[in-house]
Protein backbone atom coordinates (compact mmCIF):
# COMPACT_ATOMS: atom_id res chain seq x y z
CA UNK A 1 0.00 0.00 0.00
CA UNK A 2 0.83 3.33 -0.73
CA UNK A 3 0.84 6.78 0.51
CA UNK A 4 0.71 9.92 -2.00
CA UNK A 5 1.50 12.65 -0.37
CA UNK A 6 1.11 15.69 -2.71
CA UNK A 7 -1.72 15.25 -5.61
CA UNK A 8 -4.17 18.11 -7.07
CA UNK A 9 -7.42 16.86 -7.02
CA UNK A 10 -9.46 20.21 -7.74
CA UNK A 11 -7.24 20.72 -10.61
CA UNK A 12 -9.19 20.93 -14.22
CA UNK A 13 -7.54 17.57 -15.62
CA UNK A 14 -9.95 15.78 -13.18
CA UNK A 15 -13.20 17.48 -13.67
CA UNK A 16 -14.36 14.16 -16.21
CA UNK A 17 -13.50 11.65 -13.65
CA UNK A 18 -12.50 13.29 -10.41
CA UNK A 19 -14.84 10.73 -8.31
CA UNK A 20 -14.12 7.74 -10.32
CA UNK A 21 -10.29 8.14 -9.72
CA UNK A 22 -10.77 9.37 -6.05
CA UNK A 23 -12.92 6.00 -5.21
CA UNK A 24 -10.65 3.50 -7.06
CA UNK A 25 -7.44 5.03 -5.15
CA UNK A 26 -7.93 1.98 -2.03
CA UNK A 27 -8.39 -1.01 -4.39
CA UNK A 28 -5.28 0.53 -6.53
CA UNK A 29 -3.43 0.03 -3.47
CA UNK A 30 -3.35 4.05 -2.48
CA UNK A 31 -3.71 3.77 1.24
CA UNK A 32 -3.82 7.44 1.29
CA UNK A 33 -3.28 10.79 -0.45
CA UNK A 34 -2.99 14.45 0.42
CA UNK A 35 -4.32 17.29 -2.04
CA UNK A 36 -2.22 20.79 -1.61
CA UNK A 37 -4.16 24.12 -2.20
CA UNK A 38 -2.62 26.55 -3.97
CA UNK A 39 -4.56 29.66 -2.95
CA UNK A 40 -8.60 30.00 -1.02
CA UNK A 41 -10.30 28.84 -3.55
CA UNK A 42 -8.34 25.55 -4.09
CA UNK A 43 -7.91 25.27 -0.41
CA UNK A 44 -11.36 25.57 0.10
CA UNK A 45 -11.79 22.30 -2.25
CA UNK A 46 -9.31 20.38 -1.17
CA UNK A 47 -11.01 20.64 2.15
CA UNK A 48 -14.05 19.70 0.94
CA UNK A 49 -12.80 16.91 -1.24
CA UNK A 50 -10.94 15.49 2.20
CA UNK A 51 -14.26 15.62 3.47
CA UNK A 52 -16.03 13.40 0.85
CA UNK A 53 -12.89 10.45 1.03
CA UNK A 54 -11.55 8.89 3.91
CA UNK A 55 -8.49 8.42 2.64
CA UNK A 56 -8.12 11.74 1.11
CA UNK A 57 -7.00 14.33 3.60
CA UNK A 58 -5.51 18.37 2.71
CA UNK A 59 -2.95 21.30 3.13
CA UNK A 60 -3.63 24.91 2.59
CA UNK A 61 -2.20 27.62 1.73
CA UNK A 62 -1.09 30.15 -1.20
CA UNK A 63 1.79 28.65 -3.71
CA UNK A 64 4.18 31.49 -5.12
CA UNK A 65 2.69 31.17 -8.42
CA UNK A 66 -0.94 32.12 -7.38
CA UNK A 67 -0.62 35.23 -6.02
CA UNK A 68 -2.17 37.42 -8.27
CA UNK A 69 -4.17 39.48 -6.81
CA UNK A 70 -3.67 37.81 -2.76
CA UNK A 71 -3.33 39.54 0.31
CA UNK A 72 -1.64 38.91 3.12
CA UNK A 73 -4.49 39.74 5.26
CA UNK A 74 -6.04 36.32 3.58
CA UNK A 75 -3.85 34.31 5.39
CA UNK A 76 -6.79 34.86 8.50
CA UNK A 77 -9.03 32.63 5.97
CA UNK A 78 -5.45 29.78 5.93
CA UNK A 79 -5.16 29.54 9.59
CA UNK A 80 -8.97 29.39 9.98
CA UNK A 81 -8.96 26.01 7.40
CA UNK A 82 -6.00 24.62 9.28
CA UNK A 83 -8.34 23.64 12.25
CA UNK A 84 -9.82 21.74 10.37
CA UNK A 85 -9.26 18.05 11.30
CA UNK A 86 -8.33 16.69 7.93
CA UNK A 87 -5.80 19.61 6.78
CA UNK A 88 -2.81 18.26 7.90
CA UNK A 89 -0.10 21.06 6.68
CA UNK A 90 0.36 24.43 5.30
CA UNK A 91 0.80 24.32 1.75
CA UNK A 92 1.51 24.32 -1.15
CA UNK A 93 3.90 27.46 -0.04
CA UNK A 94 7.45 28.34 -1.35
CA UNK A 95 9.51 30.15 -3.75
CA UNK A 96 9.29 29.64 -7.81
CA UNK A 97 12.09 31.37 -9.36
CA UNK A 98 11.77 30.28 -13.05
CA UNK A 99 8.61 31.61 -13.90
CA UNK A 100 8.91 34.96 -11.69
CA UNK A 101 11.95 37.17 -12.54
CA UNK A 102 10.41 40.33 -11.47
CA UNK A 103 12.41 41.09 -8.44
CA UNK A 104 8.88 43.39 -6.78
CA UNK A 105 7.13 39.84 -7.56
CA UNK A 106 9.88 37.47 -5.94
CA UNK A 107 9.61 39.76 -2.99
CA UNK A 108 6.28 39.28 -2.51
CA UNK A 109 7.01 35.66 -3.03
CA UNK A 110 9.41 35.46 -0.10
CA UNK A 111 6.86 37.73 2.04
CA UNK A 112 4.08 35.25 1.79
CA UNK A 113 6.30 32.52 2.13
CA UNK A 114 7.95 33.91 6.03
CA UNK A 115 4.31 34.57 6.75
CA UNK A 116 3.09 31.12 6.12
CA UNK A 117 5.68 29.36 7.89
CA UNK A 118 5.49 31.71 10.91
CA UNK A 119 1.68 30.50 10.73
CA UNK A 120 2.79 26.79 10.63
CA UNK A 121 4.89 27.72 13.80
CA UNK A 122 2.04 29.09 15.52
CA UNK A 123 0.12 26.23 14.41
CA UNK A 124 2.35 23.40 15.01
CA UNK A 125 1.82 22.19 11.33
CA UNK A 126 4.32 20.88 9.12
CA UNK A 127 4.45 22.65 5.77
CA UNK A 128 4.97 21.58 2.11
CA UNK A 129 7.68 23.63 0.52
CA UNK A 130 7.98 23.90 -3.34
CA UNK A 131 11.15 25.16 -4.58
CA UNK A 132 12.15 25.63 -8.00
CA UNK A 133 15.22 27.56 -9.16
CA UNK A 134 15.49 29.25 -5.27
CA UNK A 135 17.70 26.97 -3.48
CA UNK A 136 20.03 29.29 -1.61
CA UNK A 137 16.37 31.76 -1.02
CA UNK A 138 14.10 28.39 0.19
CA UNK A 139 17.23 27.54 2.68
CA UNK A 140 17.75 30.62 4.30
CA UNK A 141 13.73 31.24 4.42
CA UNK A 142 13.27 28.12 6.54
CA UNK A 143 16.79 28.61 8.70
CA UNK A 144 14.77 31.76 9.36
CA UNK A 145 12.21 30.27 10.69
CA UNK A 146 13.44 27.02 13.31
CA UNK A 147 10.03 26.09 14.84
CA UNK A 148 8.81 24.87 11.56
CA UNK A 149 9.38 21.29 10.15
CA UNK A 150 8.28 20.27 7.18
CA UNK A 151 8.96 18.58 3.18
CA UNK A 152 10.34 20.07 0.32
CA UNK A 153 8.17 18.37 -2.61
CA UNK A 154 9.25 17.19 -5.62
CA UNK A 155 13.03 17.74 -4.91
CA UNK A 156 15.21 19.06 -7.19
CA UNK A 157 18.07 20.18 -4.99
CA UNK A 158 21.58 18.64 -4.65
CA UNK A 159 22.76 16.26 -2.22
CA UNK A 160 24.57 19.10 -0.26
CA UNK A 161 21.10 20.95 0.15
CA UNK A 162 19.69 18.04 1.16
CA UNK A 163 21.81 17.50 4.08
CA UNK A 164 21.28 20.92 5.35
CA UNK A 165 17.80 19.76 5.38
CA UNK A 166 17.96 16.32 6.65
CA UNK A 167 19.92 18.25 9.76
CA UNK A 168 17.10 20.84 10.03
CA UNK A 169 14.81 17.92 10.47
CA UNK A 170 13.08 18.17 7.25
CA UNK A 171 11.64 15.60 5.06
CA UNK A 172 12.41 15.33 0.89
CA UNK A 173 9.76 13.88 -1.61
CA UNK A 174 9.68 12.80 -4.78
CA UNK A 175 7.78 12.50 -8.22
CA UNK A 176 7.76 10.43 -11.32
CA UNK A 177 10.89 12.65 -12.36
CA UNK A 178 12.84 9.79 -10.46
CA UNK A 179 12.09 7.49 -13.78
CA UNK A 180 12.99 9.98 -16.35
CA UNK A 181 17.01 9.71 -18.54
CA UNK A 182 17.82 12.54 -16.60
CA UNK A 183 17.12 12.08 -13.06
CA UNK A 184 20.85 11.27 -12.28
CA UNK A 185 20.83 14.26 -9.83
CA UNK A 186 17.98 13.43 -7.56
CA UNK A 187 19.20 9.53 -8.30
CA UNK A 188 22.18 10.83 -5.94
CA UNK A 189 20.49 12.72 -3.40
CA UNK A 190 18.58 9.18 -3.18
CA UNK A 191 21.14 7.46 -2.73
CA UNK A 192 22.64 9.46 -0.04
CA UNK A 193 19.14 9.81 1.81
CA UNK A 194 18.17 8.02 5.04
CA UNK A 195 15.42 6.21 4.28
CA UNK A 196 13.66 7.78 7.26
CA UNK A 197 13.74 11.14 5.59
CA UNK A 198 12.04 10.16 2.25
CA UNK A 199 8.37 10.66 1.03
CA UNK A 200 6.83 9.82 -2.60
CA UNK A 201 4.19 11.72 -4.44
CA UNK A 202 2.76 11.95 -7.75
CA UNK A 203 2.10 16.10 -8.26
CA UNK A 204 -1.18 14.94 -10.03
CA UNK A 205 -1.83 15.29 -12.78
CA UNK A 206 1.22 16.61 -13.39
CA UNK A 207 4.99 14.55 -13.80
CA UNK A 208 3.58 11.63 -14.40
CA UNK A 209 5.92 8.72 -14.60
CA UNK A 210 7.49 6.68 -17.42
CA UNK A 211 6.07 5.12 -19.38
CA UNK A 212 2.74 7.16 -19.08
CA UNK A 213 5.08 10.62 -19.61
CA UNK A 214 2.97 13.32 -21.20
CA UNK A 215 -0.48 11.75 -19.98
CA UNK A 216 -2.70 12.79 -17.10
CA UNK A 217 -0.76 11.77 -13.60
CA UNK A 218 -2.82 10.55 -10.86
CA UNK A 219 -1.98 8.11 -7.74
CA UNK A 220 -2.30 4.93 -9.51
CA UNK A 221 0.55 5.90 -10.36
CA UNK A 222 2.86 6.42 -7.36
CA UNK A 223 4.27 3.00 -6.82
CA UNK A 224 6.63 3.66 -10.31
CA UNK A 225 8.51 6.51 -7.74
CA UNK A 226 8.45 3.67 -5.17
CA UNK A 227 9.63 1.11 -7.90
CA UNK A 228 12.95 4.01 -8.69
CA UNK A 229 13.44 4.38 -5.08
CA UNK A 230 13.71 0.53 -4.73
CA UNK A 231 16.53 0.15 -7.27
CA UNK A 232 18.66 2.53 -5.65
CA UNK A 233 18.21 1.80 -2.21
CA UNK A 234 18.34 -1.99 -3.00
CA UNK A 235 14.79 -2.73 -1.31
CA UNK A 236 11.23 -3.71 -3.16
CA UNK A 237 8.82 -1.69 -4.03
CA UNK A 238 6.50 -3.16 -1.42
CA UNK A 239 9.00 -2.29 1.20
CA UNK A 240 9.77 1.29 0.15
CA UNK A 241 5.81 2.05 -0.05
CA UNK A 242 5.41 0.42 3.73
CA UNK A 243 8.52 2.44 4.61
CA UNK A 244 7.01 5.64 3.00
CA UNK A 245 3.68 5.03 4.44
CA UNK A 246 4.88 5.39 7.76
CA UNK A 247 7.02 8.14 7.34
CA UNK A 248 4.00 10.20 5.61
CA UNK A 249 1.58 9.27 8.11
CA UNK A 250 4.65 10.39 11.05
CA UNK A 251 4.74 13.66 9.23
CA UNK A 252 1.30 14.73 8.66
CA UNK A 253 0.26 12.99 11.98
CA UNK A 254 -2.04 10.70 10.82
CA UNK A 255 -3.10 7.85 12.91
Amino acid sequence: MYFDTHAHYYDDAFDADRDEVLSALPAAGVELALCPGCDLESSRQSVALAERYPHLYAAVGFHPENLEGASLDQLSEIEAMATHPKVKAIGEIGLDYYWEKDPGKRKLQQDFCSAQLSLAEKLDLPVIFHDREAHKDSLDMVRAHPNAHGVFHCYSGAVEDAKTLVIMGWMVSFTGVVTYKNARKCLEVIDWLPIDRIMIETDAPYLSPVPFRGKRNDSRNVFRVAEAIAQVKGLTAEEVGRITMENGKRFFNIP
